[in-house]
């Protein structure tokens, strides 16, 4: 199931959206999150949904492998949902038993969460699916960019991050192999009590650990041996360039956000 997640993977293509500047399409990215937390009915979140729809449709990536992506972390999101499901009261009671209630605030919030996470997730996939690392690493270090007068390094904190989400597919794939591996020795994961379950995790983290690190040296002495040193007096090989495109897609922001506030309850 690990190899299915798709979060931080990078698929080239030449449609609009992966033509847009990477600080619109990050800058875009943080904001529609924002107005996910804004709207507040299922009308608003349906016309959320049909912004990501189209969007999706733009960048010609399959609606389905953004599904696929989307198991790995179907079980956080179940458990979130029915922690608000069970526990959230007002309105109408359904049900009731001890602490336990379904309530109408609680099946309507517990809806908008489960919208709040299937949109977030298709959003920042499709940042990292439709985005250049350097290029996102070259958008992170713009909106950082006013820090470098306190003396941040900005440049160096933009690469981490950038590295560090390019890693999760990697790391998960990494982990899918040492788990077949593991399977082939006996070891049953998903099996027996709650013990026992952390318990079989144990030698699957250890190689992960070491697995990571060797990766993470193997990257270090590829940058030394490339001449890296930082940020410090480092032109760019790629310049991000504004587009009549970019101005284009902070006006649909612009009108989405009226949208979301007329549809508000």
């Amino acid at each position: 199931m690990m190899d299915k997640l798709i979060l931080g993977r990078y698929i080239p293509g030449d449609s609009i959206v992966h033509q847009l500047d990477p600080r619109v399409k990050l800058l875009g990215s943080i904001y529609f999150i924002f107005l996910l937390f804004f709207a507040n009915n299922w009308q608003s979140y349906l016309f959320l949904a049909v912004f990501i729809l189209v969007a999706i449709k733009l960048s010609k990536i399959s609606l389905g492998f953004f599904l696929r992506g989307l198991k790995p972390l179907l079980w956080l999101i179940i458990f979130t949902v029915s922690l608000q499901l069970l526990f959230s009261r007002g309105g109408e009671i359904y049900f009731s038993f001890g602490p336990i209630a379904i309530s109408q605030f609680g099946l309507i919030n517990a809806a908008l969460i489960f919208c709040r996470f299937v949109f977030i997730i298709f959003m920042s996939t499709l940042l990292t699916l439709t985005t250049i690392p350097l290029e996102l690493t070259d958008a992170i270090e713009f909106i950082l960019s006013p820090f470098k007068y306190v003396k941040l390094p900005v440049h160096e904190i933009a690469l981490m991050i950038s590295i560090a989400l390019r890693f999760v597919p990697t790391l998960m794939d990494e982990t899918t192999k040492i788990m077949n591996a593991q399977r082939a020795r006996g070891v049953e994961f998903g099996e027996g009590n709650l013990f026992q379950q952390m318990k079989s995790i144990i030698p699957l983290l250890i190689p992960l650990f070491v697995s990571s690190f060797n990766r993470a040296e193997e990257l270090a002495t590829a940058m030394e041996a490339r001449g890296y040193r930082g940020g410090e007096g480092r032109t760019k090989y790629r310049v991000l360039n504004w587009e009549v495109t970019d101005t284009m897609a902070v006006i649909v922001f612009a009108f989405v956000t009226v949208g979301v506030i007329l549809l508000r309850g």
